[in-house]
């Protein structure tokens, strides 16, 4: 008689999973659009002292600026670079415009280009086709834009040249999500991004959670999973672990912090002083999170707004 095998539990702690996952020279996925985005996978890498990553992140923001300031960031891909509507990014901006304290290696796509470049990548597909490019200056800066002939006619019915795009297929990605269970089903809501995309191109992914729930909770909802567990190598349970960006029903965006953050990143010392404090000297993102715990509390509680119940019916 067989033995049923138990499906293998996958939680790791982040120490863990970054030690695991994230070697020098590798290419590091981080991905969440607006909100659930794995800052304290960036900040673990950042303790872990990381170097010469190539980070792929489709909004480039205040988690990649903190990692060029570790000094883990040698080139960046990406499409929108930015403070989130609320500012600048000093170190980025140090590192590309004056190459201080060295330059920044950055291979610049539009938005649907990154996309597509995930899509590519997690099909294996040599390239992915769009149209987008046309008129733009991007492929001036950016060589990897090419433009293959058309196998078949173009709108006019002629042979068309259109631009593609080579897949990205990094080393290890990491999202975060609202919950999972402990084989690594994840499920989001509220704004999604290309997080599945960005899963499916790595070589290994990494989820990173709110809550780690029972497989029962996942079976109850099943369209909430984004990301199935076969897809999924290592899950860690960090509550807060998207600060300051916000986890839809979790905790609010932390709108103070972007805006203090250009004031702290555009003079470099006062940025590692900031890094000093609540990344190298915090053991874990537990501890960065319980010295904002008031903060969390009195600024940032979202209230309940729940979602009503499916039948999805059974066989009788």
């Amino acid at each position: 008689m067989e033995r049923s095998v138990a499906p293998p539990d996958k939680t790791l702690s982040m120490r863990d999973a970054v030690a695991a996952f994230v070697h020098d020279g590798d290419t590091v996925c981080l991905e969440g659009f607006t909100h659930l985005i794995p800052t304290a996978a960036g900040h673990e890498i950042i303790r872990q002292r990381r170097r010469d990553l190539t980070v792929v992140r489709m909004t480039a923001d205040i988690v990649v600026d903190q990692m060029l300031a570790g000094g883990c960031v040698k080139r960046l891909v990406s499409s929108f670079v930015g403070n989130s509507s609320a500012g600048s990014l000093g170190e980025l901006r140090r590192r590309i415009e004056r190459a201080d304290p060295e330059p920044l290696e950055f291979e610049e796509y539009s938005h649907h280009g990154m996309v597509c470049r995930y899509q590519a990548g997690a099909q294996r597909l040599p390239f992915l086709p769009l149209r987008s490019y046309a008129g733009s200056d991007l492929p001036g800066v950016n060589p990897a834009l090419r433009k293959v002939t058309s196998p078949y006619p173009g709108p006019d019915g002629e042979p068309e040249q259109i631009y593609v795009v080579p897949p990205v297929n990094p080393d290890v990605t990491f999202i975060h999500a609202q919950r999972a269970d402990r084989l690594g089903n994840t499920q989001i809501w509220g704004l999604t991004g290309v997080q599945a995309e960005a899963v499916y191109a790595a070589k290994r992914a990494v989820v990173v959670v709110e809550e780690i729930v029972d497989d029962e909770v996942i079976r109850a909802d099943p369209n909430r999973t984004v990301v199935p567990a076969h897809a999924v190598d290592a899950v860690v349970h960090c509550p807060r672990g998207a600060h300051p960006s916000f986890a839809q029903g979790y905790y609010d965006r932390d709108n103070a912090f972007y805006r203090s953050w250009s004031h702290i990143s555009k003079d470099a010392e006062r940025l590692r002083a900031w890094l000093d404090e609540w990344v190298y000297g915090t053991r874990d993102h537990a501890e960065y999170a319980a010295k904002l715990a008031d903060h969390f509390r009195d600024h940032l509680a979202v209230g309940e707004a729940l979602s009503g119940q499916v039948d999805y019916g059974r066989r009788l």
